[in-house]
């Protein structure tokens, strides 16, 4: 490759195409993650031309593909050395002792006397430090990285890359450096009818076939013309396919684009922290994108399932507003101008037993941690500061997930647990069960107990379920008395002698229910009701996805409707039968005209429950 030094415009690609360019480090500055005026203007005043051909362009030649989690082991953390030296500095410092580090940078001697200077937390040893010299334009390795794929369920490791959604064509072939380097075949979504593109920080997997996305990925795969590209010409089935092609996604999940996210990158405001656990962002009432961010999750929670076949389960977490105390795009005492920027505790990255957690100030990076740490003890939360001084890299659109990507170990050992509920029951055991994976097969499968952090953890072999497939195992912890808080995890060997955990950290982390009564909000609790009524829609004004809570006093048939001001049916929301309790429904108001409508419940013909919307 060829390096960028300052004041040197011309960029030679190895396809013989020469274009002239200018990279963001020769203006002085760090590009954000969305493409602001001045990058634009550098771009079309020099001129762009993206690589046409790289990696293997067509399907990987597997039957059981299966796109890798965050939450799993890695081999590898991967940063590009573009700006913010200090923040990529502390995330090598916090991953060497977990896995390699590899760097990719355009100054090799530059970035090895920073990591090895004084400076921001003093010498570090590059004993597990990979360098690598490679021409670069942006730091967001997270959305230009490749995504770790096993062919074969959790063997024949391999990378896969899609276009990259910004004019960066030094970003875009970085992937093929990391494939060359750890020896990895890369595949490539750049060639039709495969071409789709995508970027990182909008995807996360579950590890198990579903995948998340905002609509961002069908916006720019609709084949229409931008300043820079013409976008893949693709329907929503054809993504689906080629993602499940290339990556083994059998479930996308697409939610709405938040109205104040200039980027529409999820990982700006949700989490996977386990293959069935949401962290999501959460806003003051009524605020800045909380509305759509509850309406889109309560549409997740409704409609999609985790790999056990349960509603996934949603941990909030507050996001904080800038000093000002503004939040992005709502400020009624700043006449409704955008002001804040996302300060995000969900941009966070797993490396193996640890968590690398953006903080920006102290009221607000207490509750965060505590809540990082609750939903995953053992796990080491690393706080690290991006909003300070010349670390104010949330400022640009990202944290540290935007700024990180990872490479999954070649011999995964896959342990997978639907943990469980706490529960009243104090005569029957509790049934643990588990789903224990890798290539050589399972030869070994532990639960362990223990009613006490103090205590000595109890063993018990764990036996494989009826269906004998030698990767669904099973075990019991008995009875408890009421008031007991039980802590469990499970352990697996494999045949070839590796050995793996759930979670992860174990014994130091583990699963926790409590036997004992369990509080609930029942209907008794609510304001009384007849028959039916709303609780608050949201959001609204409602402009997408839009959530419609209905709570009913007792089970009955219902119609919920949507009429416009003359009183016109728009949409027969629901129609049939409703559970005692509160139901949440969805319906879309994108293609609404803008006005006032009205929601009513109908019970026989009888409309007991209006509620006021507007579409703006």
């Amino acid at each position: 490759m060829i390096n960028n030094y300052i004041n040197k415009g011309i960029l030679i690609f190895f396809m013989c195409m020469t274009i002239v360019e200018v990279g963001a480090q020769e203006l002085g500055k760090v590009w954000s993650n969305a493409v602001g005026a001045e990058e634009r203007a550098v771009i079309e005043s020099k001129g762009f031309a993206p690589v046409l051909s790289r990696g293997i362009e067509t399907p990987p030649p597997f039957s059981n593909l299966r796109a890798a989690a965050e939450w799993e082991e890695i081999e590898a953390l991967t940063i590009a050395w573009e700006g913010f030296p200090c923040i990529l500095k502390q995330i090598v410092s916090a991953s060497i002792s977990e896995c390699r580090v590899i760097i990719f940078t355009e100054n090799p001697s530059s970035t090895i006397n920073y990591l090895t200077g004084s400076s921001c937390g003093g010498t570090l040893s590059l004993d597990n430090v990979d360098i690598i010299e490679q021409d670069l334009n942006t730091i967001w390795i997270r959305d230009y990285g490749a995504n770790t794929v096993y062919g074969s369920w959790n063997d024949d490791r391999i990378l896969v890359d899609w276009i990259y959604n910004r004019p960066r064509p030094d970003d875009d072939v970085v992937s093929d450096a990391l494939g060359e380097h750890l020896g990895i075949d890369v595949y490539s979504t750049t060639a039709e009818p495969h071409d789709l593109m995508n970027t990182g920080g909008n995807f996360m997997s579950d590890g198990f076939g579903t995948a998340f996305e905002s609509e961002l990925i069908i916006q720019e795969n609709n084949g229409e013309n931008t300043w820079w590209t013409t976008f893949p010409d693709h329907d929503i089935n054809e993504i689906e396919n080629i993602l499940q092609d290339f990556m083994g996604i059998d479930e996308l999940v697409t939610m709405e684009n938040l109205p104040f996210d200039g980027i529409h990158h999820i990982d700006m405001h949700m989490k996977l922290l386990d293959e069935s656990t949401l962290l999501v962002s959460e806003y003051p009432e009524g605020l800045s994108d909380g509305p759509q961010i509850n309406a889109n999750i309560d549409y997740v929670i409704a409609n999609v399932n985790t790999k056990w076949g349960t509603p996934f389960n949603v941990i909030r977490i507050p996001s904080p507003p800038s000093t000002s105390g503004a939040y992005p795009g709502e400020q009624p005492e700043l006449n409704n101008e955008v002001d804040g920027y996302y300060r995000t505790y969900s941009n966070a990255v797993f490396v193996n037993k640890k968590v690398l957690l953006p903080t920006y100030y102290e009221q607000y990076d207490t509750t965060a941690i505590r809540i990082w740490e609750e939903a995953l003890p053992g796990y080491e939360i690393v706080g690290i500061d991006c909003d300070s001084g010349k670390d104010n890299i949330i400022s640009q659109s990202g944290a540290i997930h935007c700024i990180t990507h990872s490479v999954g170990v070649e011999d995964p050992l896959l342990i997978s647990h639907l943990p469980l509920s706490d529960t009243e029951n104090t005569t029957d055991a509790y049934v643990i069960d588990a789903y224990l994976s890798h290539r050589s097969g399972i030869s070994d499968a532990k639960l362990y107990y223990s009613t006490s952090l103090d205590s000595p953890w109890t063993e018990v072999t764990m036996v494989e379920s009826t269906d004998m497939n030698g990767e669904d195992f099973t075990a019991e912890i008995p009875a408890m008395p009421e008031g007991t808080d039980v802590f469990y995890y499970v352990s697996g060997e494999a045949y070839s002698g590796k050995t793996g955990s759930r979670p992860m950290p174990a014994p130091l982390g583990w699963w926790k229910f409590h036997v004992g009564e369990i509080t609930t909000n029942g209907i008794s609790e609510l304001d009384p009701i007849v028959a039916g009524k709303f609780d608050e829609v949201y959001p609204n004004p409602a402009s997408a996805i839009t959530c419609v809570p209905v709570i009913m006093s007792e089970s009955l048939a219902v119609i919920v409707v949507l009429r416009d001001a003359l009183g016109r049916t728009i949409e027969v929301i629901h129609d049939g039968l409703l559970p005692t309790g509160e139901t949440k429904l969805f319906f879309n108001a994108a293609s609404l005209p803008s006005g006032a409508y009205l929601l009513n419940i109908e019970i026989n013909n009888v409309n007991v429950a209006g509620k006021k919307l507007m579409v703006p």
